[in-house]
């Protein structure tokens, strides 16, 4: 036997083994027919049109010019839809995007009655369902799934920050206005839990139906309830509605406080700052914040419609979409778990988020900002809107890992 021949055959077997490794994770690592497709559903033309709708759409096609139109040289396609607040419609749209027509991934932000639908449905089918929007605390509790990630606050979240910011001006007594969905129940049992913890009260509520036009009576409950804080927990029109009537019946004028837990910067353009003035909300992204927020959102105001601002949702989405295609690019594939694991373990990084690392149960762990609206006479331009206070981390305002009841958590 040549001794050279014996020295090298080691090195032969790594090499060959080597070889073997790198064509077999070739074979895996690939994008599915050379297409990555990419699904943004929401309300466009209903009640939460303004806070998603086509901005979403706009941010999300941002997203993918931002990130050069391919990924690992393939191709991305951006498909969308009006899910039209309507449960059956947002469920049938996803069936025919993932059965049929070769959809990777879904971002989804209307309402939660559509999207826990569409969560347990991308999570049988084992793709990337991507929140932003839609806000229930369930995403992350007890009807998470290890295939969703929520990119924005929730309704644990938002009133966890609000009701401390009311019990801290030495309110005790909440009356609660509340869309009747999903939504509205979650906001109001999480508010309520909070109210009760720091020692207030609840002294009554009332539920109006999604699309209401007429909050008088609701309104007059709520003022002849005595309560220091009347809270109204909607969103959308309804909320840009139910604050303008909230202002012609002049109720902050008999001493009762008026408070919204969430709140998109297109409410406050629609109902003007007369009527918005002095509203404290907490948000997670404002155009006007800082440089990077300010050079994206001109881009987008460039491009969309009527040329209004981006609200935190239509960022939410932008984030959402760039972190997955790095996701994809980083994996070599669009197999949904290995894309998914991959986002989970990078940090979220663009122009709304510094360094935000994503919890287990698929929450986005971002900071979030206290605003007050401004009076009209502090408004020195259009669309400034807003004071901005120091940010809030992330772990004062979430819900503790512990306490979700994510089924998968718990089981570790």
């Amino acid at each position: 036997m040549n001794p050279s021949t014996t020295r090298q055959t080691p090195r032969a077997a790594a090499a060959m083994a080597t070889a073997l490794l790198l064509a077999t994770g070739a074979a895996h690592a690939q994008i599915s027919d050379d297409v990555v497709r990419i699904g943004v559903m929401n309300d466009v033309s209903g009640p939460y049109s303004g806070a998603g709708g086509s901005g979403s759409v706009l941010a999300a096609r941002m997203a993918i010019e931002d990130f050069g139109g391919k990924v690992n040289g393939k191709a991305i396609e951006l498909v969308s839809t009006d899910d039209q607040n309507k449960p059956d419609v947002g469920l049938a749209a996803a069936r025919k995007w993932i059965d049929s027509d070769k959809v990777d991934t879904i971002v989804g932000g209307s309402a939660s009655s559509i999207a826990l639908g569409v969560q347990t449905f991308m999570k049988e089918k084992q793709k990337p369902y991507l929140i932003s929007g839609s806000i229930s605390s369930d995403f992350t509790g007890k009807f998470c799934s290890p295939m969703s990630i929520q990119f924005l606050n929730d309704s644990y979240a938002m009133p966890k920050a609000g009701v401390q910011l009311l019990i801290n001006k030495g309110i005790k007594d909440f009356f609660f206005i509340t869309v009747d969905y999903a939504f509205g129940a979650a906001m109001q049992a999480e508010a309520t839990r909070f109210v009760q913890a720091a020692g207030g009260r609840v002294v009554g509520s009332v539920k109006h139906p999604l699309g209401a036009t007429d909050y008088s009576s609701y309104l007059l409950q709520a003022q002849s309830s005595g309560a220091k804080a009347i809270v109204i927990l909607n969103a959308g029109l309804d909320l840009s509605n139910s604050l303008k009537q909230a202002a012609e019946f002049r109720i902050t004028r008999g001493g009762q406080t008026l408070s919204v837990f969430g709140m998109t910067i297109n409410s406050v353009t629609a109902m003007g700052l007369d009527v918005a003035q002095g509203l404290n909300i907490t948000v997670p992204f404002y155009w006007d914040q800082n440089d990077a927020t300010r050079a994206w959102s001109k881009r987008f105001m460039e491009r969309s419609n009527g040329g209004v601002p981006p609200t935190f949702t239509n960022a939410g989405v932008y984030s959402a979409v760039t972190h997955y295609l790095r996701a994809v690019k980083d994996s070599g594939t669009d197999a949904g778990p290995s894309v998914i694991a991959k986002m989970k373990a990078t940090r979220v990084n663009d122009f709304m988020t510094l360094n935000a690392p994503i919890r287990e149960d698929g929450q986005v762990m971002r900071a979030v900002y206290p605003i007050e609206v401004k009076a009209p006479a502090e408004s020195k331009y259009k669309y400034d809107f807003y004071k901005v206070g120091a940010p809030i981390a992330a772990e004062q305002i979430f819900r503790p890992l512990a306490e979700g009841g994510c089924d998968f958590v718990a089981k570790k």
